[in-house]
């Protein structure tokens, strides 16, 4: 049971390497493995892992799904290094994740929740949090990646952020507008107004002077949706990724205004959000009442300009 316990850790040593986050993976395969040796099993087998996957007995399909899928990754890898292993077949669980529609905030509701933001009972917090909203929706970054930001990741002269092994181990750069950047100088002063002899690089602090975790960030952002009436419940309210989305749609939307050629243009876009490639900022545009205004009116301005 130690080999394989051993396997495990060296696969995900490897996932990470990879650029793969793995959040759950980190302790479900271990727990798995443990499974395993309270059965009395040293071998990886369909029967187990599907018992395993399956628990606990009132979570949800697409819950057990994801468990099975680890072990069926993880089964996969260590077939190679012992050919007893069985893995387990991808219909045992059935289950197609719907996509759930984003929600693309107004100027409004961002306001609103970043001035519920600036009312945190800790100094330290009603600085960081409404600067860290702000940063999102003004630039469509992921949360782990302003989480993530260094002193030094923010460059003032060339108004830059360089973003560090994010998703897929890539990095890149993102140009900030003079406004954006003017917050971060205000939000930096203030930092250090309020923790000068802070120990940690961390660009934006928590209240204990240390980098914001991302568990709390989010605890804190359903926090302000209750106080800003934007909590509509579980599997319908904003998420703190919809800001991503939110910025896509308005950097398109504005393209089509302006006259510009998307097409052309969404490498760009996709480059700027660090997406793979295009095809996978497509998953972004959700087609919503105002963009699809845009596309007609460009269609028809179009269409009059014909010979």
């Amino acid at each position: 049971m130690k080999r394989l316990a051993a396997a495990a850790q060296q696969y995900l040593t490897v996932r990470r390497a990879l650029g793969f986050k793995l959040r759950h993976e980190t302790w479900w395969l271990p727990d798995f493995v443990s499974f395993l040796d309270a059965h009395g099993s040293s071998v990886i087998t369909t029967e187990l892992a599907l018992k395993w996957a399956r628990q606990p007995a009132g979570a949800t399909p697409g819950w057990w799904a994801d468990r099975l899928s680890a072990v069926r990754q993880f089964a996969r890898h260590h077939r190679a290094f012992d050919t007893r292993t069985q893995v387990p077949p991808a219909d045992l669980i059935p289950y197609r994740r719907p996509r759930r529609t984003p929600h693309l905030y107004t100027s409004d509701e961002i306001v609103a929740l970043m001035q519920a933001a600036s009312e945190l009972s800790h100094p330290l917090r009603a600085a960081s949090y409404p600067t860290m909203l702000g940063l999102l929706a003004a630039t469509g970054m992921r949360v782990s990646e302003a989480l993530a930001l260094d002193r030094h990741d923010v460059d003032w002269e060339h108004e830059l952020l360089t973003v560090r092994n994010s998703k897929f181990g890539k990095s890149r750069y993102v140009p900030l507008h003079p406004t954006a950047l003017a917050a971060l100088r205000d939000y930096a002063r203030r930092r250090d107004r309020l923790r000068p002899h802070r120990q940690s690089a961390a660009f934006f602090l928590s209240s204990t002077g240390a980098r914001v975790l991302h568990q709390n960030f989010q605890h804190i952002f359903l926090r302000l949706l209750a106080r800003t009436g934007l909590d509509r419940g579980r599997n319908r309210r904003p998420r703190i990724h919809d800001f991503r989305h939110s910025f896509a749609m308005k950097t398109v939307r504005a393209w089509y205004c302006a006259g510009i050629d998307v097409e052309r243009r969404l490498p760009w876009l996709s480059t700027y959000l660090g997406h793979v490639s295009p095809s996978t900022t497509y998953w972004y545009l959700t087609a919503t009442p105002e963009l699809l205004t845009a596309a007609a009116e460009r269609a028809e301005r179009a269409w009059k300009v014909r010979p």
